[in-house]
């Protein structure tokens, strides 16, 4: 849900303004200009864009199943459901590559039940992640999920301006918000030294 939303009108000179609260020559300037510059994908093959998020699902081994998550999970603890946006499927690749591997093997990651769960009850029951730790995981998965879309010329400038990363657009704090989890996803070796996603999954386990 879109905290502030941004008419048409509005979205280049707010790019702008997030960009103007950027380090010059930084990594966080380069990865945002190739966010933003992905609007230019707005009219490309939705269906493509599909296939491509369910191949590559497929070529981290997550079993994809053309169903409904609200059958049961988004993730089952071995496959993904397909029938979501491809936004959508590029979010759950990027939760699989940052769970730990305990989680990896649990519906939803054991984060709890997410918007698209059918099984909500048992979801919540999985969950092994809250507070401020989920937190965090929620907020690097949406990044990494944005960067898999511009990864395979997709808008991942949409799903940026849904999940309210424009927030606060010009502001310091929002500028060092993106570049603190773009760190974290660096940390975890999920994007490399230009901010480009890499095909590699978290290894270490949760802290307590």
């Amino acid at each position: 849900m879109i905290l502030t939303p941004i008419a048409p009108t509005e979205l280049e000179e707010t790019l702008a303004r997030y960009e103007s609260a950027l380090a010059e020559n930084g990594l966080e300037r380069r990865v945002f200009g190739r966010i933003a510059a992905s609007r230019t994908a707005l009219e490309g093959d939705v269906q493509a864009w599909h296939g491509a998020a369910v191949a590559l699902a497929a070529e981290f081994g997550m079993q994809p199943i053309p169903e409904p998550p609200q059958v049961a999970f988004s993730w089952d603890g071995g496959a993904v459901r397909t029938e979501s946006e491809p936004a959508v499927l590029l979010h759950e690749v990027a939760h699989y590559q940052l769970a730990s591997p305990q989680r990896r093997a649990l519906p939803d990651f054991g984060l709890g039940a997410g918007p698209e769960t059918g099984e909500i009850a048992r979801a919540d029951a999985a969950q092994r992640l809250d507070g401020l730790a989920r937190e965090s995981e929620e907020q690097m998965a949406s990044l990494l999920g944005i960067l898999w879309e511009i990864e395979l010329g997709q808008p991942g400038i949409l799903a940026f301006q849904e999940q309210n990363w424009l927030e606060g657009a010009g502001r310091s704090g929002a500028a060092a918000f993106f570049g603190a989890t773009l760190q974290r996803l660096r940390d975890y070796g999920l994007i490399d030294a230009d901010g480009r996603p890499s095909r590699v999954l978290r290894i270490s386990a949760d802290l307590g």
